[in-house]
């Protein structure tokens, strides 16, 4: 079965349970510091999951696209990637709280098992599963209901496994320890594909002396689903149950389809072979061949990350969202080098990548120019940098034994090649390496950059925290002032809200006058000073468009919208955009703490080519 038809099946047999089917969000995350990328299907509904009304209803599904920069040096196996898509239901809400239309774990883990085992034909007998074994000293019970309706279903009690938190808790911060105060999370319940012990995956792995379970890393058992019951909320006193209790399911596409198709290999569905087949052609080396597997894995991976990347306008840069774009770009070349292609050119492999998703995702096609171009131009500087540095490891390795750990980490942070490179280079040579110290000092730079960020987003999550909720409504007002002022040309590009400041990126292609940017204070200092209300209405997207609501035009809607609109009605209000919230009720309580109303812009400047940033704090 294909990967398509997984997907498919997947939207039709929760659209027939009540379910609407709504568009992926953009590997982008709108509105939350606390993330770079999307990396789960529930990143873009949190405000829904903590309670704001979502257009759609209660009962909603999607195939969201997902990128998790911390798999990257994962993958290689046969079943991590950085990109993916991930199915998902969604009940915002259950009966016990009122909730019209919603559900809880029976009806969950009941059409869950249904749709693997009738409507895609998974034999019972290879699925196992995990519930949440509790927490004593967190007051958070053992999920014992989640593995009563499994065995109801027909699963033995042989195949229910109980975890800890680490395994079996899911919040996007992880365990509930690391969770920041206002994180919506609960226990979930996982669900595993066997192999078969007959393969002898686990006796020809690096985990064959210790026992196999399913959260094993030896390759028999693959996750291929997992439903999370977010019933709590972290408090400063600990946690409380949230005032609606949520079903979260999210199902990896790439897994499911190789588990009903019994493949333990995720690279060899149909979403990679066409890639494989076209990479073997431009190659020396073949895919078959067990040591070269590797190499192409990373390669498969890493570029299709970066299609998705570039079309959702994230470009290479050495800082945030672009440092990862260049990561992997690097990476895969230096894969690509191993495999002896004859060109050398990544952009060969492109056509036969997006061919596989034009259908679903077609903004990829659309982008093709701008994603060839861009991967070419990066391609071309990384070959220059790793001409320089190859001279400068030739320059260091010269009448030596060993490379120290203070050498291999300049010739990986200042000169770009990485530490696998780097090792093989020694090797040819018949030169050591300190590993160890290199990974201490990568741990080091690792927590001075993790230090800075949480530094950067101090006060955590911008949907719950007061003051971020205040600054999202003022970018509201402040992205109308800007088209008062500069004209429609301007259209917002991105923006990033935390408790102190907010951060909106926008099309302009000149730097803004003393003149503009204190107009544009004294407009939205004027709003606020006028009290406006701030409402929120659900429309059809056509009359939401009709409105002259602001919204993206290469972000993807469903059939029906929230606006919200900062004045009485909508027709006369002063802002209105396609949002999903959070807001104030009125712009009086932007006021700053001693009543005073001050807007103020604390920086503008250039971020790319036609693309400007403004900084402003209210005070």
């Amino acid at each position: 079965m294909k990967s398509a038809e997984v997907r498919k099946r997947f939207l039709q047999f929760f659209e027939k349970r009540g379910h609407v089917i709504i568009p992926s969000a953009s590997l982008v995350p709108e509105n939350d510091p606390t993330t770079l990328f999307t990396g789960s299907g529930m990143q873009p509904l949190l405000p829904y999951l903590l309670g704001a009304p979502h257009p759609a209803g209660t009962r909603i599904a999607n195939s969201q696209k997902c990128f998790r920069s911390e798999d990257i040096e994962e993958v290689g196996d046969n079943r991590h990637t950085t990109f993916f898509e991930m199915l998902g239901n969604w009940s915002l809400g259950d009966p016990s709280t009122g909730v019209k239309g919603g559900y809880w774990k029976e009806e969950q883990l009941g059409w869950l098992f249904e749709f693997l085992t009738k409507d895609l034909g998974i034999a019972k007998e290879r699925l196992w599963v995990s519930c949440f074994q509790g927490d004593g000293e967190l007051g958070l019970p053992k999920d014992t209901e989640s593995a009563e309706i499994w065995e109801k279903l027909g699963l033995p009690k042989e195949r229910i496994i109980f975890y800890d938190a680490k395994k079996n808790w899911w919040s996007r911060s992880g365990a509930p320890e690391n969770m920041p105060i206002g994180e919506p999370g609960g226990p979930d319940s996982e669900i595993f594909f066997d192999f078969g012990i007959e393969r002898g995956l686990h006796e020809k792995s690096a985990w064959k002396d210790n026992e196999c379970h399913p959260n094993c890393d030896c390759g028999r058992f693959m996750e291929i689903g997992n439903s999370v019951f977010m019933e709590y909320q972290k408090t400063p006193q600990g946690f409380v149950k949230l005032k609606q209790r949520n079903v979260d399911f999210g199902g990896g596409l790439e897994r499911i389809t190789a588990a009903v198709n019994d493949e333990p290999d995720i690279f060899e569905i149909d979403l990679f072979s066409r890639v494989v087949k076209d990479l073997e052609s431009h190659v020396d080396k073949q895919y078959k061949d067990i040591s070269n597997q590797r190499s192409y894995r990373i390669v498969l991976d890493h570029i299709r990350s970066v299609v998705f990347l570039i079309s959702d306008a994230v470009t290479p840069s050495n800082t945030e969202k672009g440092y990862f774009v260049r990561r992997l770009i690097r990476r895969a070349i230096l894969h690509i080098d191993k495999l002896k292609m004859k060109d050398g050119q990544l952009v060969d492999i492109l056509d036969s990548i997006i061919i596989e998703y034009k259908d679903h995702y077609s903004d990829i096609f659309d982008n093709k120019k701008i994603i060839e171009q861009t991967l070419h131009l990066e391609s071309q500087q990384f070959r220059k940098t790793l001409t320089d540095g190859l001279k400068e490891f030739t320059k260091i390795s010269e009448g030596k034994t060993n490379i120290t750990s203070g050498q291999a980490f300049k010739l990986f942070s200042s000169h770009g090649l990485p530490i696998d490179m780097i090792i093989d280079l020694a090797k040819e040579r018949g030169l050591s390496v300190d590993v160890a110290g290199f990974e201490e000092e990568f741990k080091k730079h690792q927590e001075i950059s993790r230090s800075g960020s949480e530094k950067k987003f101090k006060g955590g999550l911008a949907d719950t925290s007061e003051m971020s909720v205040k600054y999202h409504t003022a970018t509201h007002l402040l992205h109308q002032a800007l088209h008062d002022v500069l004209g429609e040309g301007v259209s917002q590009k991105g923006s990033n809200i935390t408790p102190e400041r907010l951060r909106f990126d926008f099309s302009f292609p000149r730097k803004m006058t003393d003149k503009e940017k204190n107009k544009v204070e004294e407009i939205v200092n004027e709003k606020i000073k006028e009290a406006l209300p701030v409402n929120m209405v659900v429309l059809p997207i056509a009359e939401a468009e009709r409105t002259g609501a602001k919204h993206s035009f290469t972000e993807k809607y469903g059939n029906e919208v929230s606006v919200y609109f900062v004045g009485d009605i909508i027709d006369a209000a002063y802002s209105k955009e396609f949002c999903g919230g959070p807001h104030v009720k009125n712009t009086l309580e932007l006021r700053g703490p001693e009543g005073k109303w001050l807007f103020k812009i604390t920086k503008e400047e250039a971020v790319s080519q036609g693309i400007r940033r403004i900084k402003a704090i209210l005070l």
